[in-house]
C-alpha cells in the first residue's frame, strides 16, 4: 500500500508542478496575463506541499524522483494541451526516467 500512496502523490504533485509551469508559460509567453501567472505560482507552491507527504523523508531522493515524473509528465502534458507529438526517442527517454524514478523511490533498501 505505501507504493500505491506514493504513486498517487506523484501523480497529484506532477499535475500541480507541470500545470503550474504551464500556467506561468501561458501567462508570460502567450500573454494571458497575471491571473494565469498567479495561478501557476500557486500551483507550484501546492506541488511543494504535496511532495512533503511522500512516505520517504529524504528530500534529495524525493526531488530526484519527481524529476523523472516531470520529464514523462511534461511530454504527456504537451501532447494533450499543446498538440506536441513526442517521437520514439522522447518516449524512450520518458520510460527511462520513469524506471529511474521507480528505482530511486521503491528499490529495497537495508
Amino acid at each position: 500500500m505505501p507504493i500505491v500512496r506514493s504513486a498517487a502523490l506523484f501523480v497529484v504533485a506532477a499535475v500541480f508542478e507541470i500545470g503550474g509551469a504551464w500556467l506561468v508559460w501561458q501567462g508570460v509567453r502567450e500573454h494571458r496575463g497575471w491571473l494565469w501567472i498567479t495561478g501557476g505560482i500557486l500551483a507550484l507552491g501546492a506541488y511543494g506541499f504535496v511532495a512533503t507527504f511522500q512516505p520517504d523523508a529524504h528530500f534529495g531522493r524525493i526531488l530526484a524522483a519527481y524529476g523523472g515524473i516531470f520529464v514523462a509528465g511534461s511530454l504527456a502534458w504537451g501532447a494533450v494541451a499543446d498538440g506536441y507529438r513526442p517521437d520514439r526517442w522522447d518516449i524512450t527517454g520518458a520510460l527511462v526516467c520513469l524506471a529511474g524514478m521507480a528505482v530511486i523511490m521503491w528499490a529495497p533498501r537495508n
